[in-house]
């Protein structure tokens, strides 16, 4: 959630910054409902400052003096009551606007309107020069009977895809490949669950602002038709995020960092007519997301790590990409600052994003109440709790990364090289070829 106290604090200061992410509906009725809150707390302080001076001047008043201040004291009850019914309904209205607001951009990330005004950071690997026409992994992945996209829209409709033989074998190895380096490079695997409560995904930002992108499941007795829907995860940066929701973490702590691996699904509801061929784009896709806690200064440094981490996998399957900074208006709805990994596609002569790596500052830590609290100097002092900073990145997403390899490293004849470092995940397979002898119907 924005920072409400930065709001009331200095409005102007507020709206300049989320300004810079674009046209913000609804950001002056904010403003407008946030003065009017500052206004009221300012006359109920005056009651309440007048009911201490009468309460104090009854200890030596006359009788009729404190007569007439009791009847002051009552009619003051009665406007403090008005007034603070007044001030829920108020909060409530603000509050509901809040969940509205994107995230403030940090001062470092470059203004745009769109990925135009993203910025290249470095790119790493150079793309290899074929002798021979690219296929792109559609083409590759039916000639080396891979995939089946045909049948998955039969069953499930588009956007959907049979992974088959090698082609599933070498998605499990890449996300176990994956899992691993995160593992040695010190990170806490978790297994999260694939449903989740509409409050956690408020929490992460996803509710209520992007409903149409997400799937809902409605299950149980008819008694209970009614009950609140649960949600197929778009990540797992959602249940993880929210694994300490609620909760005060000691300082010593942090930063926590965590890797999972999950199936993710997104309804694409703002993306229609976009890579609606093959892999790139689909409704059910798995991926390792990597998570992190971290108190606000830690979390610059976090996410250098995070991005690092991402482009060290990709050198690791011998893969070129490019780092980009997201500038104001491309970056997501919670993120203060936010690196796309992008892949090299030689079918599309063009670099493809296969990892973002955010910090949301506390946006998603004030949503779902995740605090801090900061190491005391006195052992005798505790101090207040924080909100404290929450980051996440792909490590990578796997049917892209899958999409990548085959088409960075075919082979004329159609076969695709693997990569040495994952060789051991695939019983040693060295090159991917069509099996003529096992070919399923």
């Amino acid at each position: 959630m924005i920072d409400l106290k930065a709001l009331e604090q200095d409005p102007d200061a507020f709206a300049r910054a989320l300004r810079r992410r674009g046209d913000v509906a609804n950001l002056d009725e904010l403003l407008r409902v946030a003065r009017e809150r500052k206004e009221l707390l300012g006359r109920l302080q005056a009651m309440q400052e007048e009911r201490n001076k009468l309460n104090e001047g009854m200890k030596k008043a006359t009788p009729a003096e404190r007569e007439a201040g009791r009847d002051r004291m009552r009619k003051l009850g009665d406007e403090v009551k008005a007034l603070e019914a007044e001030q829920r309904i108020i909060e409530e209205r603000r509050d509901a606007l809040a969940l509205q607001f994107p995230n403030s951009p940090r001062p470092d990330v470059p203004d745009g309107k769109d990925e135009h005004g993203n910025v290249e950071v470095r790119r790493v690997l150079e793309p290899r020069k074929l002798d021979f026409t690219a296929r792109d992994h559609v083409d590759l992945g039916v000639g080396l009977d891979l995939v089946d996209i045909e049948r998955a829209a039969k069953i499930s409709g588009a956007r959907f895809a049979f992974l088959k033989g090698q082609g599933a074998r070498l998605e499990r190895a890449l996300a176990s490949f994956m899992l691993d380096f995160h593992l040695a490079a010190g990170d806490v695997e978790m297994a999260p669950p694939l449903l989740v409560t509409g409050q956690t995904l408020v929490g992460t930002g996803q509710l209520p602002k992007f409903g149409e992108d997400l799937f809902s499941v409605n299950f149980g007795p008819p008694k209970e038709a009614g009950a609140a829907p649960l949600y197929l995860i778009p990540t797992s940066e959602v249940p993880i995020t929210n694994y300490y929701a609620g909760e005060i973490l000691d300082e010593e702590r942090l930063p926590l960092r965590f890797c999972a691996f999950s199936q993710c699904f997104r309804a694409e509801a703002g993306s229609a007519g976009r890579d609606t061929r093959g892999l790139i784009r689909q409704h059910q896709f798995e991926k390792v997301e990597m998570v992190r806690f971290a108190t606000p200064e830690q979390a610059n440094d976090e996410l250098e790590r995070m991005v690092q981490r991402a482009s060290d996998l990709l050198t690791a399957l011998e893969l070129p990409h490019r780092v980009v900074l997201l500038c104001t208006g491309d970056m997501g709805f919670a993120s203060e600052k936010t690196y796309d990994l992008e892949v090299w596609l030689p079918s599309q002569a063009t670099y493809r994003e296969i990892s973002s790596c955010s910090t949301c500052g506390s946006f998603q830590a004030r949503r779902a109440q995740i605090r801090y609290r900061p190491t005391s100097a006195d052992p005798k002092k505790q101090e207040k709790p924080r909100p404290l900073a929450t980051l996440n990145g792909s490590g990578l997403a796997v049917g892209r990364t899958w999409v990548a390899l085959l088409e960075n490293h075919q082979l004329a004849d159609g076969s695709v090289r693997i990569p040495e470092r994952l060789r051991p995940y695939l019983g040693a397979i060295d090159t991917l070829r069509k099996d003529e002898s096992r070919g399923a119907p």
